[in-house]
């Protein structure tokens, strides 16, 4: 690939990525954390019920291809879909981009019954929470990837809760395509408005180190202190002539990880992306690959690619997990679901918008605005989702349409609760405080 040199050509690339409405598909992007029944503690990647076993047994049982990294296995293909591993050994099924929900229903089960069926003999179970509910970071063994290396030694210069995030958390994130600039500007920033009734709706973290840590979504608040020039909400997302150029200015000044050449990691930490496309860096210029690779490592709460993503939802029970695309699909896939969305929130300043950002993480739907609590607006956007998936009508073998996925979460909310507050009515109620208890309440199970 050939030198690059002009911001014109970073911007490039997200025009050329729109692609027409028939082709638009939903991506979602599955975390699980794993832990040791006996113990409740996060597995390790070796050993024999570790991570590494588990991805083995599914290359031996269920025709997935290993990638390899040292040695290792680090995440495995099949088709178009892939498994990975986050950096403390999170399972994370990348499911191939489905027209419907019902496409990405039929490979979530798939991938549910296959994860429970090789782990089961080694006695792990997945968990259906936002971050490990007792290990502390130090006691979660990293994944053996080339790029963590370099990522986690950096997040402790950055921020106090880096390694938190890296090792503990765990979402579920829908991934969307758009057709063009006006259109992924309205999305983007409908959908960065929408940040802080996303973490409201799906709050799944309420209980770390073995007990209750004081936050429903405390997976949210974890990333407000890993890396502020990468992480959060972009205030230009609410600006007027919001564009491409205002996303590619903003990751210019965003710090590097690291290129790849010849399939080796250089550490380029402390490099902003902007420094390195005019004065090159360690001998090496930029190409587009690089900044294809340096747009994986920014991490606000919409993030632009060659597709959108949504990433603020915890990692859900599976009756809830499709809740999430479906949720997205439903709201940003019909264009007046989308203005009624955005006319839900445009009109809180920003001052609102962060004060707003940082109670849904600790109160969830509690967490109010001006006169409306976040589940008062959480009824209003299962609604407009609703119609939304209603419209655009694609149905299963059943003849039902995709709000069938709403069904669980629009009954959660119309009782004015997210699965955070579930969870902490059990733990102080019938779990009785005891992690096997909530290990056994919480766990996937097959059905």
């Amino acid at each position: 690939m050939s030198i690059i040199s002009k911001t014109e050509e970073l911007e490039a690339f997200f025009h050329t990525s729109g692609k027409p409405r028939r082709e638009w598909r939903v991506g979602t992007e599955y975390e699980k954390v794993a832990i040791k029944r006996q113990s409740a503690k996060a597995i390790p990647y070796h050993g024999p019920a570790g991570v590494a076993a588990i991805l083995r047994a599914l290359v031996e049982e269920y025709q997935w291809e290993p990638k390899e990294e040292d040695g290792y296995v680090i995440a495995l293909a099949r088709g178009k879909a892939e498994i990975h591993l986050e950096p403390g050994g999170q399972l994370e099924l990348s499911g191939e981009p489905c027209e419907s929900i019902h496409c990405t229903n039929a490979e979530f089960t798939q991938h549910i019954r296959e994860i429970l069926d090789v782990a089961r003999g080694m006695d792990v179970a997945f968990l259906g929470l936002g971050m490990q509910p007792v290990s502390d970071p130090g006691e979660i063994e990293w994944v053996p990837k080339r790029r963590y290396r370099i990522m986690g030694p950096y997040m402790e210069k950055v921020g106090t809760l880096g390694q938190r995030m890296m090792k503990q958390t765990a979402t579920v994130q829908a991934n969307i395509d758009f057709s063009d600039e006006q259109d992924a500007m309205a999305k983007f920033r409908t959908a960065m408005g929408l940040t802080p009734l996303i973490y409201a709706i799906f709050a799944n973290s309420p209980i770390s180190a073995g007990h209750l840590n004081g936050y429903k979504s405390f997976r949210g608040h974890i990333w407000t202190d890993t890396d502020k020039s990468r992480c959060g909400m972009l205030p230009f997302a609410f600006s007027p002539g919001v564009c491409f150029a205002h996303y590619v200015e903003y990751a210019l000044d965003v710090p590097m990880y690291f290129i790849m050449r010849n399939g080796e990691y250089i550490d380029f930490t402390g490099i902003p992306f902007r420094h390195f496309l005019t004065h090159g860096h360690k001998g090496h210029y930029p190409m587009m690959e690089d900044w294809v690779l340096h747009l994986t490592t920014l991490f606000p709460e919409v993030r632009l690619k060659s597709y959108m993503e949504i990433r603020s939802a915890d990692s859900q029970p599976p009756e809830l997990m499709l809740a999430m695309p479906a949720l997205i699909k439903g709201v940003l896939y019909d264009s007046d679901c989308l203005q009624a969305a955005w006319d839900l929130v445009k009109g809180w300043s920003w001052d609102e918008r962060m004060e707003l950002y940082h109670d849904s993480h600790r109160h969830a739907l509690a967490a109010r605005i001006r006169r409306f609590s976040l589940a008062d607006l959480a009824k209003e956007l299962i609604q407009i989702a609703w119609e939304g998936l209603r419209r655009q009508a694609a149905l299963n073998e059943n003849l039902e349409d995709e709000t069938i996925y709403l069904r669980p979460l629009k009954d959660l909310l119309s009782q004015g609760k997210c699965p955070a507050d579930i969870v902490v009515e059990k733990w102080e109620g019938e779990l009785e405080q005891d992690i096997r208890k909530l290990i056994d309440y919480s766990a996937y199970k097959l059905s």
